[in-house]
């Protein structure tokens, strides 16, 4: 076995249990998916896999040379990429041995590697980071950067174990397309965490995480997806039933309840024509009610668990399907020009050239639905702000009517970290509606009162995706347009699926920034604008 994992368990520091006795055996060679919504716990069962952190309970066994790249890479700032790579002992046993220095030990350490530094710039090259000096700090770099360091590490290193988290979260479309060729012709055994529906789709076996455990599922991405369809369609079946029962129990509880009144009411008359005592009236009458109490508890109860049954089946049924968002249709007619740019560029201050080479030209018009597409660093989200006004083109004509615009990011920055969750939804009650309200639509957002004071810093990014819009309903702000700058990248697949159903159900102009192309056929961006600043 390549990966063997036995009862491991995980819980955190504040004594919350993240997860606990899963088991999972990975065959060499063999590629798995690891899905779960945010928070499961995924990143933290990759880190012990990969020794980064210790299980609280069981083992992660691994006997082959295996190659980790983080979703997240803070801590390498302070790093040469040579460091980041794992080769910097090698290059500097190199130097001395090409500088005179014949100690065995340089030999030992270089191992007959000889050409270590051009097979490693080779790689850089090869996912886009061609001439980057090996002796630079990761400190600086972008996220996508970073990314194709740590996947360049994987090709050089060629590890029998591979370990990816969410490794196309800042890859465009060339170094995404380079990672799926890569996954494809590996002989390694590759784990991979993802919400790159594309990636998911290429490899054999999907994992689940939930709170129950770990559910394991041979086929591709779509063919979970139908699995987890068909147990869908079952819940909801399930749900239906359990609700015709509880009308069913609620309706004969009154009609018993209405037929015991009438029948102690007949009883204490007919005891009153037999001039029964006072004293034995009382006793027929405490016997009665007390019937009649004992009789309303059994039902009582016979409802009570049947909600409790439908709120096991509502908790199991995916947040997509429980939150609805319909936003109404701008109040724009289709085809109004929004924005004409002409011969515009633009151009940061100190930059020795505009952004891009070519001026460029378009028209926006109220009711597109299109993609602007381009390698990293083109300039696409300076494009965005273009758009929006947030920015003034440095050369040209950019003309925009009056419309309004909700900038959704991957950060969700509409959200304020420094706020709580209902300050968050207050900051946005323009209407003044009731306290009961606001949080009636706080609830319906899955939102409910025991989350209300958590700061939205610690909030994942499909929960500050949910409460943005909540925070537009209860602005009762529909957009003219919509403007998506990589919405997609800090979603777990569920989230994602909540903000696909809201794009594509909303009647009105949609910009978007994505490399998800799934994503991007799903909420009818079809058509594309191309930049490119080389």
């Amino acid at each position: 076995m390549s990966i063997i994992i036995r009862n491991l368990s995980y819980v955190h520091s504040d004594k919350e249990t993240l997860f606990q006795n899963l088991n999972l055996s990975v065959n060499p060679g063999e590629k798995i998916a690891l899905t779960g919504n945010n928070g499961c716990g995924k990143s933290t069962f990759m880190q012990i896999i990969a020794g980064e952190l210790s299980p609280t309970g069981g083992t992660a066994i691994h006997q082959e040379p295996l190659y980790y790249v983080p979703q997240h890479f803070g801590q390498y700032d302070n790093r040469t990429i040579a460091q980041t790579l794992r080769i910097d002992n090698k290059l500097e046993a190199l130097y001395a041995i090409l500088n005179g220095d014949a100690s065995e030990k340089h030999f030992v350490i270089l191992n007959d590697d000889w050409n270590i530094e051009e097979r490693a710039q080779a790689f850089l090259s090869a996912w886009g980071m061609d001439g980057t000096p090996l002796t630079r700090l990761m400190h600086g770099l972008s996220g996508g950067e970073k990314t194709r360091i740590f996947l360049a590490g994987m090709e050089l290193h060629a590890p029998a174990v591979v370990l990816l988290d969410e490794p196309t979260n800042h890859l465009d479309s060339a170094g995404r397309q380079r990672l799926y060729d890569f996954v494809k012709r590996t002989p390694a055994t590759v784990l991979l965490i993802s919400h790159d529906r594309t990636l998911l789709n290429l490899l054999p076996a999907i994992c689940e995480l939930s709170p129950t455990g770990l559910a394991y599922y041979g086929g591709n991405y779509d063919f979970f997806k139908e699995q987890k369809d068909i147990r869908l369609n079952a819940l909801q079946e399930q749900l239906e039933e359990k609700q015709k029962a509880l009308r069913l129990a609620r309706k004969i509880a009154r009609e018993v309840a209405e037929q015991k009144a009438k029948q102690n009411s007949r009883g204490e008359k007919a005891a009153i024509k037999k001039g029964t005592p006072r004293i034995m009236m009382r006793t027929i009458k405490n016997r009665a009610e007390a019937s009649s109490s004992k009789l309303k508890d059994v039902h009582a109860e016979k409802s009570e668990k049947l909600q409790q049954e439908m709120q096991k089946i509502k908790s199991s049924i995916p947040l997509s399907e429980r939150l609805k968002t319909n936003f109404n249709a701008s109040a724009l007619h289709e085809g109004k020009i929004l924005v004409t740019a002409e011969e515009m560029n633009f151009q940061y201050p100190g930059a020795d050239r505009p952004l891009w080479k070519s001026p460029l030209h378009f028209r926006l018009r109220s009711g597109d639905r299109l993609h602007i597409e381009g390698n990293n660093g083109s300039g696409k989200t300076t494009l965005l702000k273009l758009i929006s006004g947030e920015l003034p083109a440095s050369s040209g004509t950019l003309i925009r009517v009056d419309f309004s615009f909700v900038y959704l990011d991957q950060e969700y920055s509409l959200i304020r970290n420094d706020r709580t969750i209902l300050g968050q939804a207050e900051h946005f009650n323009h209407r003044r509606l009731p306290e009961h309200e606001l949080k009636t639509i706080l609830n319906r957002y899955l939102f409910p009162a025991a989350t209300w004071n958590k700061p939205c810093l610690l909030l994942s990014g499909g929960e500050k995706m949910r409460l943005a819009f909540c925070c537009l309903m209860i602005a009762d702000n529909t957009p003219d347009v919509f403007i998506l700058d990589e919405p997609t990248n800090n979603l777990d697949i569920e989230s994602i699926e909540i903000i696909t159903a809201t794009i594509r159900d909303y009647m009105g102009t949609v910009i978007a920034v994505s490399h998800d192309k799934e994503f991007l056929e799903d909420i009818n961006c079809i058509e594309s604008w191309g930049v490119f600043n080389r």
